[in-house]
């Protein structure tokens, strides 16, 4: 067999990546069920007139299709999900009678993107996402809620410290329409691009419909950024009237001053972020990662009112969802996240020949019984060589079986202690029991 080709955007992380994976992900189950967030799986497939429905994302979803489907038995209709909130709406509206509301869900799966594979973007990625959907109406207290969840689930890793910037995109609509824009969905859009392409070129693509005093006001109101509700006197000055803005910078300042009360510099209020997304009707949000800004955001999510509906049956909700192979592919190219050790076992059990196997099996037995990750030594070598085993393996303690007038003992291989130990009772100190983020 020759040598595969890696696939660019599809990535394998080697084993003690993957512990960390494991590590972090446990670490957002435990903050998001704290929140009282119950979790939830969904298929990978959904059908491509639900998936192409909102927003610009046709050239992004991967379709399906058997190899040798026969004739009219092709799958083209269906497409593998490029995010966790449409097939999360869907799901809603099939199960909404055996639902409680306000429903509170934690998911946590691999999406598929068609996007050009760079420093922190793939085609096959993981997500975490949580959403609170209500029927009828959902309060506006909600959107404040949720980036406490974030803060909090990414406050407990091992990272560089996160901020939160968030936008209501009832405020920036209102704001469009009291300067006589009349579609503010392509004002959006358009100032969504601001870090990619800068304000000239921005105002330069604004011009092409409307005036240079329109386009200058729409940079004016994207440059506003805040860290209490001081923004709303910062818009106020820009001469602006309109009912739907005056809503949103009351929903906006409530997200921000909430997040003060609980974590001072969390969140910040910063006008240009818009999200390309067309469903998202109030606050959105996007987060960045200290020394790594230039990458652009790790969590994003908002406000829909219209995603999840059907007839006169309307489920709003809001939610966010952190990119956690993207997290984790930028910190794990800067060596800024890792474990403790490359391997979950903590012990490794000694063979003093293959006939003596059995006795080294069962205090293997012994150990792992009470919850202690233990192997056997895989041949009867020289013990220097067992021990040196341990170390590349990154293995803590090495047991020594009883051998001859010698009782079982156990040595930590790092400070060289050997005392001497019983299988039924001995364990580890609890800092080495198992791999943590370090």
């Amino acid at each position: 067999m020759t040598r595969p080709t890696p696939l660019s955007g599809f990535p394998e992380w080697l084993p003690e990546q993957r512990l960390v994976e494991q590590q972090v992900l446990d670490r957002l189950r435990r903050t998001f069920e704290l929140y009282g967030f119950s979790p939830l799986e969904t298929r990978a497939v959904e059908p491509l007139d639900q998936l192409l429905r909102k927003g610009e994302t046709s050239k992004e979803v991967y379709t399906l299709r058997r190899l040798q489907a026969a004739e009219g038995e092709d799958d083209q209709s269906l497409g593998l999900h490029f995010d966790l909130t449409v097939p999360f709406a869907r799901f809603v509206l099939e199960n909404a009678g055996k639902l409680q509301f306000p429903f509170r869900r934690y998911q946590i799966q691999k999406v598929w993107r068609g996007e050009r594979p760079a420093a922190g973007r793939y085609r096959e990625f993981l997500q975490a996402d949580i959403d609170i959907v209500d029927r009828d109406t959902l309060p506006s207290h909600y959107e404040a809620e949720i980036p406490l969840v974030i803060g909090d689930a990414l406050r407990s890793l091992p990272i560089p410290p996160v901020k939160i910037l968030v936008n209501n995109r009832k405020l920036c609509e209102g704001f469009y329409r009291g300067l006589g824009i009349e579609d503010p969905e392509e004002i959006l859009r358009i100032v969504d691009k601001l870090d990619k392409v800068g304000p000239s070129a921005v105002k330069d693509e604004i011009k092409e419909k409307y005036t240079e005093a329109q386009a200058d006001a729409c940079l004016a109101l994207a440059g506003i950024t805040a860290q209490d509700d001081s923004f709303a006197d910062e818009v106020r000055k820009l001469g602006v009237e309109h009912p739907l803005l005056d809503e949103g910078i009351a929903e906006l300042a409530a997200v921000v001053e909430t997040a003060r009360e609980h974590s001072p510099g969390l969140v910040q209020a910063t006008l240009k972020i818009a999200r390309g997304l067309d469903y998202y009707t109030g606050t959105v949000y996007e987060t960045e990662l200290a020394g790594f800004e230039q990458f652009g955001s790790i969590c994003s999510g908002g406000r829909y009112d219209n995603l999840a509906s059907a007839g006169r049956d309307v489920f709003p909700g809001v939610g966010i969802s952190i990119g956690v192979s993207r997290l984790l592919g930028l910190l794990f190219k800067a060596d800024a996240l890792g474990v403790t050790r490359p391997v979950p076992t903590a012990v490794l059990v000694a063979l003093w020949s293959e006939e003596e196997r059995a006795v080294s099996n069962r205090i293997a037995a012994s150990l792992r019984a009470r919850g202690i990750p233990t192997e056997v030594a895989p041949v009867p070598a020289k013990l220097g060589k067992q021990i040196r085993y341990a170390e590349r393996r990154g293995i803590p303690f090495v047991w020594f079986p009883a051998n001859g007038e010698n009782p079982d003992q156990v040595k930590d291989i790092r400070s060289g202690e050997q005392t001497g130990a019983d299988a039924q009772t001995w364990a580890p100190p609890a800092a080495d029991m198992a791999p943590t983020l370090r």
